[in-house]
């Protein structure tokens, strides 16, 4: 896949809120400051096309960017972050599971785990969703530049064991900074929209 277009379309909290356009939805899920913004910017060659911040929590509605008018890449607010009221967590959760939930044209998920660190206790919550409802997987594994690159693999195996998934589901090595698994990230959501589950949205 080469992205030719991308732009925001819209922000919402609410269902009544998303594009009304029927395209399907890629969604982007993990902690905050993952580096889910950054991997937008990386994927469509826009440096500013999502705000990016060195202060967790950035995000905090659901944002739609549409990619060659073919797709949305989704970028829901980032979960686990403490330093925020427990009534403003729950209103992230609420966002997250309305969209999760009630999106019949959801067709995959991309989870966003920093490669530095082994998965929380949040993550594991969301894959035990992901899992529940069957959703097509990929996960990239964040901020690879950070690790050296004979650390990359056995760090990515340590990942795999400890969410105990299986070999079908893809671990990405990932680096908005070096372009690292750009690539293999396009071609994975290439595979996702040319075979894609089953499909209620379009």
């Amino acid at each position: 896949m080469e992205v030719v277009r991308a732009e925001f379309i819209t922000s919402a909290v609410e269902s009544n809120q998303y594009p009304a356009d029927h395209l399907p939805y890629v969604a982007l899920v993990g902690k905050s400051n993952v580096g889910k913004s950054s991997m937008i910017n990386t994927v469509t060659n826009r440096s500013k096309l999502a705000k990016t911040s060195g202060q967790p929590g950035k995000t905090r509605l659901v944002n739609f960017y549409r990619i060659n008018n073919a797709f949305y890449l989704v970028d829901l607010p980032g979960y686990g972050f403490a330093r925020v009221s427990q009534k403003e967590k729950e209103r992230w959760g609420y966002m997250i599971e309305t969209f999760l939930s009630s999106s019949p044209n959801l067709l995959g998920i991309i989870q966003l785990i920093d490669i530095r660190h082994n998965p929380t206790a949040d993550d594991m919550t969301m894959l035990n969703w992901i899992e529940h409802y069957e959703m097509p997987l990929i996960i990239l594994a964040t901020k690879a530049d950070k690790l050296g690159k004979t650390r990359i693999k056995p760090q990515i195996d340590k990942i795999r064991r400890k969410l105990e998934i299986s070999l079908d589901i893809p671990i990405i090595p990932f680096s908005s900074k070096t372009g690292q698994g750009k690539e293999a990230l396009l071609k994975a959501l290439d595979s996702l929209l040319k075979n894609p589950p089953d499909f209620q949205g379009l």
